[in-house]
């Protein structure tokens, strides 16, 4: 038997695999603007982080301040791309159906994000009435509050749940709150994971038998 009571996923590069979708269009927006990026990099630097740091990182590139409809075409651009691109990861559909513990989703991005990206790839029926977003709270990873709240919410302790995370700025998250937390490492091209996570695994089909 597990010795967790509840499993709080991350969104981006855990459930849906948007993170490189999400990268190529700020990449394409930023470098409109004159920012000079390139998608490796942005991928690399920007994963897992908030919008605000998105922002801020081009902005500091482009040695100016952003246009002030910048997110509004940010979300706009995104989740058209989302809609037309966007797969779940693979394998994670079998683990949600076959949990035999409470679940859920917290994520830096807006809740219609989540909604949308949950939806689009046909996971909004395991996560209803169970999405936490740092927007609700104005607070980010990697301070721990999203899972604080998450965790607070679905009547667990930290200590009772484990956190499910694709970057280093979750995972970072996740154990500032007194978190176990697994790396999924499917697109940790430089195994940064493993030095901080209690554990790393590449396939999202390996995870119901960890547990």
């Amino acid at each position: 038997m597990s010795k967790y009571k509840c499993i709080i996923f991350d969104c981006d590069g855990v459930l849906v695999d948007s993170e490189a979708i999400s990268a190529g269009v700020l990449v394409e927006m930023g470098n409109q603007l004159g920012a000079n990026m390139t998608f490796e990099n942005t991928l690399r630097e920007l994963k897992g982080t908030s919008y605000q740091y998105c922002a801020e990182y081009i902005s500091n590139r482009i040695k100016v301040p952003l246009p002030v409809n910048f997110e509004t075409d940010y979300r706009i651009n995104s989740f058209e791309a989302f809609r037309q691109k966007l797969q779940p990861i693979n394998g994670v559909k079998e683990v949600v159906e076959n949990l035999k513990m409470p679940f859920c989703v917290a994520s830096s991005g807006p809740e219609n994000k989540i909604r949308l990206n949950l939806d689009v790839t046909g996971l909004l029926p395991y996560f209803e009435d169970r999405i936490f977003s740092c927007f609700a709270i104005q607070k980010w990873k990697p301070e721990p509050d999203i899972f604080l709240w998450a965790a607070e919410t679905m009547g667990f302790n930290p200590e009772e749940c484990l956190v499910i995370e694709d970057s280093l700025i979750g995972i970072r998250a996740a154990k500032a709150g007194g978190f176990d937390v697994y790396g999924f490492a499917e697109h940790d091209f430089n195994n940064e994971l493993q030095t901080e996570a209690s554990v790393t695994f590449k396939r999202m089909s390996e995870l119901l038998d960890m547990l």
